[in-house]
């Protein structure tokens, strides 16, 4: 009866060494998903700020400059594009784009880089 109770010995370290990889591929896909979430509320609040500046400044790079100022994304990935402007009082619309870069190790490789895009109309 003894003889069969050491045979399993070295199993759940088997285990173990055979789902730490693909654990540690979903955490870091967790990681780059919070990242890219983070960039999306960055891009509506860039958005946001865009919009307040073109319904008052009819400057040309008004809106684009007051984008990149309200946050800290790379402005050579974000695109500002002013739609509607007319007479003071009219409606504005600004459609911010940006190219979310992928960096976490492994995952980003294979995702590539996200687009993400917000509206908003003052």
């Amino acid at each position: 009866m003894r003889a069969g109770v050491g045979r399993d010995r070295g199993q759940s370290s088997v285990e173990v060494a055979l789902l730490l990889p693909l654990v540690a591929v979903l955490l870091l896909a967790v990681v780059q998903v919070g990242l890219v979430v983070r960039d999306q509320v960055l891009v509506v609040h860039a958005a946001r700020e865009a919009a307040r500046e073109a319904a008052v400044d009819p400057a040309e790079g008004a809106a684009r400059d007051a984008a990149v100022a309200a946050t800290a994304l790379s402005p050579a990935r974000l695109e500002v594009s002013v739609d509607g402007r007319g007479d003071p009082g009219s409606r504005v619309a600004v459609a911010v784009t940006y190219a979310s870069p992928t960096l976490v190790p492994l995952v980003g490789r294979l995702l590539g880089d996200v687009t993400v895009t917000a509206r908003a109309t003052m």
